[in-house]
């Protein structure tokens, strides 16, 4: 997102950063600080406003895979006890005990349960946590256990709604990865479930969603910093997530357990079982304990991997089909869910939802009514431009989207005046776009494959300063676009702007320090605030992605979707955007899918 800001622009910019921070949050911080909650140890309970529990929460995962595993990793024992995990391929069950040991990054992101909760062996882990599986009943025997409390689903897209559906019809809480659900209707049939259901002792359900930008500090800061106005009128925000996946090493379609057939020839390729060979014939030329160690955990995680080639994925809902010119079988519809319209939902589901979710935070945080920033239009096309014809989805996006632009109190600082045009009033209020129309924020949005200049996050530009968020990790803060200026912060009664001519304060030290631990992404602090409504149940008390903010999310990702393939139809790509499909009440939907009919057959729905 910033490969072109220099190695000192960066640390200006994040010098920049921390001084704003310390000087808007002194107070805060100073307590943060004293408290020795620093990330990775309560800081997200001080910013977020919840405490410990005293009985964490017993709950289930149902599918233990990449995201799965991930959000194992977010289980803080604190706050909840994995008591039964569900998946039906061996190797996301080997992964969510053991972690994924393919490479250091990796087993920082997915540790795995052994070492989540201190287990000594996988057989200690299985003595507290209940497998099921395709031989135990799998999905519906979880939802059945009377010990499982809530639920947290990491499913393939298409059956987040009918298993979320399913958890709350027993009186569970649940957590759903990212994107809410499938189509519009299914997720309101979700939020309408979680009003009209309780737990079976009355209280009400808790349904959230994993848009984990929520629940990191970094985000945090940054509203802050927009809320003091520091970055004065904010006018656009430019954002991306660049990949640079190709034909023959692509993430999303990963090897094939058992092998696959070439196309346009009798031969097959089994990567896996071709990566198994060579790693044991390493292990039995190795001479480094540590080393042959770590050969002998990669081959046992391959070896779970290669026996996925056993799963009848037929017998769970998946389905065999075509694709180009060839035939594609069920368990390619399983192991490569997120390439196929019926299983997922494309790269606006999967990646574009994060980044319009943060460009709802930003703009949401300065309505004066609380209520979620929803956009008015979008201009959308996409294609398949480098991928051969192995999957029904774009691998490229771009998109604009017009949001309405906020209404600024005068004490808010916009710092501009045109004499002759006498503008702003000389109140120094800027109209938001309920009164002047011409008053919006424009957001532009790409996600592409091929090329991954410039990575993923987003930057705010306003009219007296730009912010950018990368990778969830690093923010700068700059004066206007002046990549090179170190900045003091002053403030002006409720507002803080930037000086080129101050000098810094002590409070950037302040702010490192609350920071100093490891950049968390939020996994961890969803899952504690989700746990922390389950055992305080009072109103104030909700996830912050309740289900209306979930359900903004996805409206605006699956209705992008319409607008690529209305300009790929040759309709042209505009659409304008009806506040009622934005209502959990209102039937309306963008996509054409039915309220009522997903409602009957979710509730009707039998796992397989």
């Amino acid at each position: 997102m910033v490969d072109k800001l220099s190695d000192e622009a960066r640390q200006i910019g994040s010098a920049n950063y921390y001084e704003a921070v310390g000087v808007t949050r002194r107070d805060f911080l100073q307590g943060v600080v004293a408290a020795g909650a620093v990330s990775g140890a309560g800081l997200g309970a001080m910013y977020f406003g919840y405490d410990k529990v005293t009985d964490p929460v017993r709950i289930g995962v149902i599918g233990t895979g990449d995201e799965g595993s991930v959000l194992i990793g977010g289980c803080n024992p604190d706050y909840v006890t994995v008591k039964a995990i569900c998946d039906i391929r061996p190797y996301n069950i080997h992964r969510a005990f053991h972690g994924d040991v393919s490479s250091p990054a990796a087993q920082a992101a997915r540790p795995g349960l052994i070492k989540q909760y201190g287990y000594k062996s996988e057989a200690e882990a299985r003595k507290e946590v209940q497998v099921y599986d395709s031989s135990n009943g799998g999905i519906q025997a979880i939802l059945d256990d009377p010990d499982i409390e809530a639920i947290i689903i990491a499913l393939p897209l298409f059956l987040h709604a009918p298993v979320a559906i399913q958890a709350m019809m027993r009186g569970k809480h649940v957590l759903t990865e990212k994107l809410m659900a499938h189509s519009v209707a299914q997720c309101k049939a979700m939020a309408r479930g979680a009003q009209e259901m309780t737990t079976k002792g009355g209280d009400p359900l808790h349904l959230a969603t994993g848009h984990q930008r929520h629940y990191s500090v970094k985000y945090d800061n940054a509203i802050n910093l927009m809320r003091w106005g520091m970055l004065g009128q904010i006018h656009h925000i430019r954002a991306q997530w660049h990949r640079g996946n190709v034909p023959g090493a692509d993430s999303w379609k990963m090897p094939l357990p058992g092998g696959e057939a070439i196309n346009g020839t009798s031969k097959r390729y089994d990567k896996i079982a071709d990566q198994l060979s060579s790693m044991k014939r390493k292990l039995d030329a190795e001479t480094d304990p540590a080393t042959a160690e770590l050969w002998a955990k990669k081959i046992a995680q391959w070896e779970a991997w290669d026996a996925d080639k056993g799963v009848d994925a037929s017998g769970h809902g998946y389905e065999d089909g075509s694709i180009g010119d060839r035939v594609r079988p069920a368990l390619e519809e399983l192991c490569r869910w997120r390439l196929f319209d019926r299983t997922g939902g494309g790269l606006m589901a999967e990646l574009g939802s994060h980044q319009l979710d943060a460009a709802t935070i930003f703009l949401s945080s300065l309505r004066n009514d609380g209520k979620k920033a929803h956009p008015l239009s979008v201009s959308a096309v996409g294609g398949r431009h480098i991928f051969p014809h192995d999957r029904d989805v774009d691998d490229h996006v771009y998109c604009m989207f017009e949001f309405p632009g906020p209404e600024y109190d005068p004490k808010f600082g916009i710092k501009y005046y045109d004499r002759v045009e006498n503008y702003p009033n000389p109140k120094g209020e800027i109209e938001g776009y309920n009164t002047d129309p011409a008053k919006k924020v424009v957001v532009t949005y790409s996600t592409i494959n091929g090329n991954g200049f410039g990575g993923y996050g987003e930057v705010v530009m306003g009219t007296k300063g730009t912010l950018v968020l990368e990778k969830e990790k690093d923010v700068y803060l700059y004066k206007d676009s002046n990549t090179s200026a170190k900045v003091g912060v002053k403030k002006d009664g409720d507002m803080a702007a930037m000086d080129t001519q101050a000098s810094g304060s002590m409070a950037a030290p302040v702010a490192q320090a609350a920071d100093s631990g490891p950049v968390s992404r939020g996994y961890n602090e969803e899952i504690e605030h989700w746990a922390y409504c389950i055992r305080n149940p009072s109103p104030e008390n909700r996830p912050r992605c309740y289900p209306e903010v979930a359900m903004g999310d996805a409206v605006i990702a699956l209705s992008t979707n319409v607008a690529i393939k209305n300009a790929n139809q040759g309709k042209g790509g505009y659409l304008q955007f009806d506040p009622e499909w934005f209502e959990r009440d209102s039937d309306k939907t963008p996509d054409g899918s039915d309220v009522a009919a997903e409602m009957k057959a979710l509730k009707d729905w039998k796992p397989v």
